[in-house]
């Protein structure tokens, strides 16, 4: 019976909520393109609530011929890291750790799940994300799970809703590795990005002196 309601309720849902499209120029997104070097991987980022344990939010970081994160619906944005439809570019190691610092707070801590894939598979999520179009609100996991169980080797994921659901299941995967972030900064993360900025600007200004 659950399954019929929501089944009938989600396409209204859908239509209620229209998700707004992004689309960075191509010049943006070809200078943005950040490649680590590292062995091919993929990594489940949930956002779960440190007093109640309920999932907030999920995301996927794909390391491929260059790491990008699919952040469906989600409220973090770089000036510098380009956006197409829930789709972020050119995630260094320094954007990634602005990403997960922003979702850390004393409400909220951010579960990393890693498995490492074949270059193949890499970019067939690579692509698969970049098809996938602008998410509505509250469609994260949804949006998560339906990627993932379009690539061979994830077909064993739920699709789903919870994102506590989803990261449950990819813990079952063989080799996955798991690592949360945690923060004590105040759960108004409004600041957060003002300091990511001027950090980004210090470095930007180091690096102008020793030229």
């Amino acid at each position: 019976m659950r399954r019929l309601i929501l089944c009938l309720l989600l396409p209204l849902f859908l239509a209620a909520c229209g998700a707004e499209p992004v689309w960075a120029p191509d010049e943006a997104v070809q200078k943005a393109a950040y490649r680590t070097g590292n062995p091919p991987s993929v990594t489940l980022m949930t956002v779960i609530g440190t007093k109640t344990g309920s999932g907030g939010h999920s995301a996927l970081m794909i390391d491929g011929s260059q790491r990008v994160i699919f952040d469906p619906a989600g409220s973090w944005h770089h000036p510098w890291v380009p956006e197409r439809n829930d789709v972020d570019y050119g995630i260094t190691d320094q954007m990634y750790r602005f990403y997960y610092d922003y979702h850390a707070r004393e409400t909220w801590y951010v579960r990393e799940q890693k498995v490492f894939i074949t270059p193949q598979q890499a970019e067939m999520l690579i692509k698969r994300v970049e098809a996938n179009g602008a998410v509505s609100k509250a469609m994260c996991a949804w949006a998560v799970s339906g990627v993932l169980r379009d690539i061979p080797g994830f077909e064993s994921m739920p699709r789903t809703l919870s994102p506590t659901k989803l990261s449950r299941a990819f813990a079952k995967l063989p080799g996955v590795e798991t690592k949360d972030h945690d923060d004590n900064d105040p759960d108004d993360n409004s600041g957060v990005l003002m300091i990511e900025m001027e950090a980004v600007r210090e470095g930007a200004d180091g690096a102008n002196r020793r030229r």
